[in-house]
Parts: C-alpha cells; structure tokens; sequence
C-alpha cells in the first residue's frame, strides 16, 4: 500500500524541496550530517545560525523550516515538550503562508508526537495527510520509516515489511544510507519477532556495516547492542561478547556524561534565548498598551508576560532535573553493561570449558583402542621392525593420553570442580614414589635426582598425596626435560611447627638451560614454553608450569621461580598442612604384580562400545581371566543377580541409566563384589560421586595395561591379604 501511494502521487510540487537561500540550503545539510552523526550539539548551534539568518532576511518559509528542524532534534532528544513549543511557533508562522511542504512537515512531526503518546491510528490517519500534501522524496522516506515502527506497534507486520523493503533500496539524494540503515534495524527486530534468527542477525549486521561506513554512532550502537542479544540467544557467545566489547567502547568514547551536559547545556541556552524572544515581544507590546487607557488588556499582557517567565522557570528547573536524572541514568547504565560484560565472558568462559572437556573426553575412547591395541600387539612377539613401529604409536599414545589429562585438569581447576582432600598420608612415600617413577627419564638424560628430605617432618601428614604427587610430577619431569648430564635436587624443609600446623618449605632445582629473564613473565601461562625453538627441541605441551601453578592456588600457596640462562633454575614454594603422630605400625598391603595369580578369575565387564569390548575382553583373556559382557546399565544389573562374579568392570558414561546408578542398584543385594568403574573421566565427573555410589576403585580410560591389572588384583585380592596380615 506504501509502495502504490508513493508511485500515485502528483507532480504538483517540486520533486525534492529545497530553499531558496543556498547558504540556509548550506547549513541545513550540516545540521543533517551532524544529527546522523549523534552531533546533536553541533546541530542544534549550526540551526541556530540558520535561524538568525532567516529572520534577518524575513525568509519566512526557512524560518518555518529552521523551527521544524529544531522539533525534530528536540524529539531526537526525547524532549517532546521543546518539540512542542517550537511546532507551535511554526503554527503561527504557516497561518500566513501558502507553503504546501511545511504544511506536510508539520502534520509529519504532529505524527510523530502522536505515535510517541502511543495514537497509532491518529498518527496514521496524519501521515497519510501529510503525503497527499507534497511529493518530496526525503519526506516521503520518512514518513514511510515511521509508518513502519507503527505497523510494528499494532502488529501488521507484513505493511512494516513492504515500508522497510522500500527503504532499503531507496534513492533518497540526502538520507539515502541513513534510512536503509534504519530500515535494516527495523527488518532485524521484524525477523526476530516472526522467528527467524538468521535473518535478523543478517539484516542487523548489515546495518552495522552501514552505521560504521558512515558514521551513525547511534546506530552502531543500537546495532551492536541488538546483535549480542541475537548471538547470545543463538548461543553464539563469542560473537555475542565481540558485540558486547563494541558497545562499550562505542558508549565509553561517545556517550559520555560530559557530551550529555555539554547537549544539555546547548539545547537549554537555545530554547531559553527563543523563549526570551517570545518575552520581548510581549514586553514591547506591553509597553505600547500601557500608552493607552486600556488598563483590561495591560493586565492581560502582564498576566501572560508573569506566566511566561514562570513557565520559563519551571521549565529551567525541570530540564536541571533531567540532567541529573539522565546523568543518575547513564551511571545505572554504565553499571548495567559492566554486569553484562561479567556476564557475558564469564559465559564465554563456560563455554570454553565445556567444550574442552567435552573434546576430551570424546577423543578418550578412540586413545583407549589405540593404546589397548597396541599394548595387544606388542604382547603377540611382533617382528622386530613392526616392534619399533608399535612403541612409537605405544609413546605418542602415551603422550597424547598425557596432553588430554593436562587439559581436563585446568579446566576443571578454572571451573572449580577441584578441591584439595584431607587425608592421611607420609609425604617421604609420596616424593620417593614420584622420583623413582622418574629414573628412566632420568638415566635417558644422563642426570641424577637427589632427595634432600629434613628427617624432622613429621611421619604422619594430612593432605592431598594426588595433587601433591602431581606438583612434583610436574616439577621434576619439567626440570629433567631442560637438563642433561647434570642433576635435580629436590628438597623438603620444615620451617616451622605449632601443635597440629605445620609449614614446609619445598624446591625443586637443576642446572639445566636455565630461563630468560623475558621468558620468566610469561612461563606460568597455559601453553608456553618459552619460545618455538624451545617446543621443537624439547617438546611438551606447556601445560605443567600452569597445572602446578593452579593445583598450588587450591592450597593457598604460590610458586616461585629464580632462573639464571645457563645455569639451571629454582621452583620453590610453601605449604601449610596438618600433622597426625599417631603410633601406627606400617603395613604394606602393596603387591607387585607378579604376586597375582589372575587365571580362574570371572568378571563382568559392562562397556558399552564395541571396539572397547574386544579390546578389554583381550586384555583379560591374556591374564586367563573370562568374562562376560554387559552392553549397558540394565543389562549389568540383571547378569549381576544372576551369575557369580570375582569383580565387575563398570564403565560410567552409558546410553539409559550410568554406571553410578547401576553400582547402586546393584550394591542393594551385592555389598561385597569388587566394582572398578572404568572411565574417560569428564569436567563434571567427581570421583567423591563414584565411591560414594559404591564403586571400590576408579581406573581412567584409557589405561596403562600396568595400572588395569594391579587394580583387579588389588581389589579382588585385598582381603586375602588383609585376613592374612
């Protein structure tokens, strides 16, 4: 219907209107580039001198238009009021002229004023007054722009549709990039109203190109505002936070508190001067009145003159009050996108997680065939050139079995999914295990590692020996990685002791290749080794210095590191634990795993991916254990009340009901059957949750075939031992 109005209209009137004094026409297109711009202090100085220039050549029609401009960017301010007072100097104006544009601007901003204060028909039914009156291109974009934000207020979303799709290839001369911007917008806001997310992100983007290419703050603002609403609902965070990011600059930069008084302070001098004209007027008639006898209408005069500078007043204190209300707002304003920020990285950051966490847990079920395989291939006496093949697929198995668990260990430290254990362990047992599972590395690099341990900690500790192991895993293997020919000396210290407290002192020193002082800032951050020459000769992930550092800050303590190039280099560091002197014999229910006699043995492995399937079921059977298969949860339970098992292998992540739940259930009527869960362990996985479903021991798929065997025996054989001992 917009579209057949338009290609209906008479050529009565010029086709674009302009005014006849260029240099008014001059400035008139300066205060159109500065209120694009968001200028609106500029546009509202630039009118004031086209205003001046009106009335000192008594150009009547570009005084009416110069009082139109003014409404405009009154609105543009939110201020309908001073729109107001400055539509009604132009209704004087127009009783005594033959001006058929103003006219159709005036009924345009009546139109405007009338959606604002929500009369969408009223404010159609004036529009279309406003088109029958002149045929000027800019003016009839207009109108068609604003007739579209109503059909969206009374929901004829397909007439908003046709006005915005007309918009969008218009061949306005003045606003022609202007009005598709908003038309775009418009259409993006349109698309998300009916649904369809693609299209509104499409016509939103494109509407931020436009904003950028020339320069329509507002409307780069707007735009990227809308987009992160749109890419977050999409779930597309890090456009989302991108966009996010773009509007606070956008606000920091251009909407600040200064430019809003400095706006303020403008558009409050002008309309006060306009109005102090009005009272001038009046004065000067006043003042020809008081000549004659009419005392009636002096009264009159001064009555109105005394309401005019109270109204003046009041409307000086109410614009101050807008001011701070606008300036309290900005700051609301300003704490409400820090909030989204958080928000949004923090999101930003979960998604992040989730995905690492789900990629590795993913690729653990392909590692475990490739390193079940392997370690298969390597028991059936392969020839002596495929031996050497398979223990390089057996080491970058390894390896990469190592990267994966590096990666799922920050990222569930970033989560806070880790919290430190207190229980009792020896710390002696805990660095000599470490060291001695080091020495073949050690005699591959020709280095010796030397405990220095200070007889006077206590025997007995309370702790966590995992992550404590893990720090010095991390540490010694790092510094046997940067020396050769050398040595590592690890040392243990007691600084101090209160009663049941506890501090020690620990290091870990070599005379390797030492760290640059430039290296040195940067060695703690994930994925850094310091240089690529460095990666390429040495290898490793980066991820070591970055897991000690986050495991120590579960602790409360901090690493430290001295380092000269050259020399080698010292990671030191505190921490404070509990002691518990208790006069318990030791006794070792340790056994080496030749000490099993696994043949006879019956299990149940419930697993439910097939290649996983054979491979545990080979792994067995080199042992001489047999073993039946459960393929999921249910089917556990089932063959679990009705056979006879030494152990059942309990894989957690299952199709139906999990591992967890299936241990339960079957923990009901079985409460002294060995249940190892066997799992490729994920962020939201907690080994607390397997034994408190009643799991005996957790195995970490995949597995060395070292660690699966000693744990079947351990469990199925433990309390033989413990009847023994």
């Amino acid at each position: 219907m917009a579209l057949l109005a338009l290609m209906c209209l008479t050529h009565t009137f010029a086709q674009n209107h302009t005014i006849s004094n260029p240099e008014i026409q001059k400035i008139f297109d300066e205060v159109m580039a500065f209120r694009h711009q968001n200028n609106l202090d500029q546009a509202l100085k630039s009118l004031d001198k086209a205003a001046e220039l009106a009335e000192k050549n008594e150009d009547f029609k570009a005084l009416l238009d110069t009082y139109h401009k003014y409404a405009l960017l009154y609105l543009d301010r939110e201020d309908s009021e001073t729109a107001s007072f400055y539509l009604a100097r132009a209704s004087i104006l127009l009783k005594d002229l033959a001006y058929p544009h103003g006219e159709a601007v005036h009924k345009f901003i009546n139109a405007i004023l009338l959606y604002k204060s929500e009369n969408n028909f009223q404010a159609i039914n004036m529009l279309e007054e406003a088109r029958e009156l002149s045929n000027d291109r800019n003016l009839l974009n207009n109108i068609l722009l604003v007739e579209a934000y109503i059909f969206m207020n009374i929901d004829k979303l397909d007439d908003a549709e046709k006005n915005y799709n007309a918009l969008l290839v218009n061949s306005d001369e003045k606003e022609r990039a202007f009005l598709a911007t908003k038309a775009n917008l418009g259409l993006s806001r349109l698309n998300r109203q009916l649904e369809k997310p693609e299209e509104s992100v499409k016509h939103a983007e494109a509407a931020l190109e436009l904003a950028e290419k020339n320069g329509f703050f507002k409307e780069m603002l707007l735009a990227n505002v809308w987009l992160t609403t749109l890419y977050e609902q999409l779930d597309r965070y890090r456009e989302s936070l991108e966009h996010n990011r773009n509007v606070a600059q956008i606000k920091d930069s251009l909407f600040t508190i200064d430019k809003i008084e400095l706006e303020a302070k403008t558009a409050d001098n002008i309309r006060f001067n306009h109005m102090s004209d009005e009272i001038s007027k009046l004065t000067e008639n006043n003042e020809k009145l008081s000549q004659s006898a009419n005392r009636s209408e002096i009264t009159a005069i001064l009555t109105s003159a005394f309401l005019v500078i109270i109204s003046l007043l009041a409307i000086s204190l109410f614009r101050n009050n807008q001011i701070k209300l606008k300036t309290n707002d900005l700051l609301h304003t300003k704490n409400k996108e820090l909030e989204l920020a958080r928000d949004s990285a923090i999101s930003a950051m979960k998604a992040k997680t989730n995905f690492l966490s789900t990629v590795t847990h993913e690729l653990r079920t392909p590692l475990y065939a490739v390193t079940g395989l392997t370690h298969l291939l390597l028991e059936e006496n392969p020839a002596q050139h495929q031996k050497e093949h398979l223990k390089s697929l057996k080491f970058s198995g390894d390896y990469l079995l190592n990267f994966i668990n590096d990666i799922l260990q920050i990222n569930k430290i970033d989560a806070d999914k880790v919290e430190p254990l207190s229980v009792e362990f020896k710390l002696k047992k805990v660095l000599t295990d470490v060291i001695d599972s080091l020495q073949q590395n050690a005699k591959e690099k020709k280095t010796k590692i030397n405990l220095h341990y200070d007889q006077q900690i206590p025997q007995n500790l309370l702790g966590d020996p995992m992550k404590i192991s893990q720090i010095f895993m991390n540490l010694i293997g790092n510094a046997l990685k940067f020396t050769k020919d050398g040595q590592v000396d690890v040392i243990a210290k007691l600084l101090k002791r209160d009663h049941d407290d506890i501090r020690l002192y620990f290091e870990v020193k070599d005379n390797g290749i030492g760290i640059s002082e430039e290296q040195q800032k940067t060695i703690f951050d994930s994925f850094e080794q310091g240089s690529i020459q460095i990666n390429r000769e040495y290898g490793g992930t980066g991820l070591g210095l970055t897991i000690v550092k986050s495991l120590l800050g579960l602790f409360g303590s901090k690493i430290e590191l001295e380092s000269d190039l050259g020399k080698g280099s010292s990671f030191f560091f505190e921490l404070e634990l509990k002691t518990e002197d208790k006069a318990v014999a030791e006794v070792s229910f340790e056994l080496n795993l030749e000490e099993f006699d696994f043949k006879g043995l019956h299990v149940l492995v419930v697993e439910d991916n097939k290649i996983n399937q054979v491979i545990t079921k080979k792994m067995l059977n080199k042992k001489e254990i047999t073993c039946d298969i459960a393929n999921n949860g249910n089917e556990a339970i089932d063959l679990a009340k009705a056979n006879r098992y030494d152990a059942i292998l309990m894989d957690i992540h299952m199709p139906g009901i999990s591992g967890e739940e299936a241990t339960r259930q079957i923990r009901k009527f079985d409460k002294e059957i060995p249940i190892i869960a066997l799992t490729a362990i994920s962020l939201d996985d907690s080994l607390d949750s397997f034994y408190a479903a009643g799991c005996n021991d957790v195995v970490t798929k995949p597995f060395k075939p070292e660690v699966f065997y000693q744990k079947i025996g351990e469990n199925i054989f433990r309390s033989k031992i413990a009847d023994k001992a």
